[in-house]
């Protein structure tokens, strides 16, 4: 197996709970006249597909770094990495999570509006306000971007859920 099939099968396992964790959160109740005349209970937050990040870190981190989040910013063999991509507008929100020491759980996460995360990156210094973030390289060559969540602005910040 190469190192990104190990590191997708390990991050797969936990879709079903993420599944479960954002449904509760992007799913609404239906307004009366849809549930009265168009058979629908539920809605999401927009009115179109939603496209949904989602990043687990290894048991530890969360306590190491319990108010940071980390996005791959580039790769030894230099293809396109997710912050390149979210950065140029591909996704609506992310999931991002901390495996429990069991290796299972999900004890810790945030529901992270990617709309909002852009525009804090482009006022970036505007009227003062400073995103806190940095540079991680890992000794396999993957650069990772990290992003204090405290720093940006909204309450709660990001519109995190």
């Amino acid at each position: 197996m190469t190192f990104y099939q190990v590191n997708r099968s390990w991050s797969d396992q936990f879709l079903p709970k993420i599944r479960r964790i954002v449904g509760g959160h992007l799913l609404k109740a239906a307004p009366d006249p849809l549930d009265h005349f168009q058979a629908t209970d539920l809605v999401t937050l927009d009115a179109r597909d939603m496209r949904i990040a989602a990043r687990v870190r290894r048991p530890g981190y969360s306590m190491l770094y319990p108010n940071q989040f980390t996005i791959r910013a580039q790769v030894p063999s230099g293809a396109e990495t997710e912050l390149s991509k979210i950065v140029n507008g591909y996704g609506d929100w992310m999931f991002y999570g901390h495996a429990g020491v069991d290796g299972l759980s999900l004890p810790n996460w945030w529901l992270i509006d990617l709309r909002a995360f852009r525009a804090a990156l482009i006022r970036h210094g505007a009227n003062g306000s400073f995103v806190r973030m940095g540079d991680k390289r890992n000794p396999d060559g993957t650069c990772f971007k990290w992003f204090d969540i405290r720093s940006f602005p909204g309450d709660p910040p990001l519109g995190v859920v």
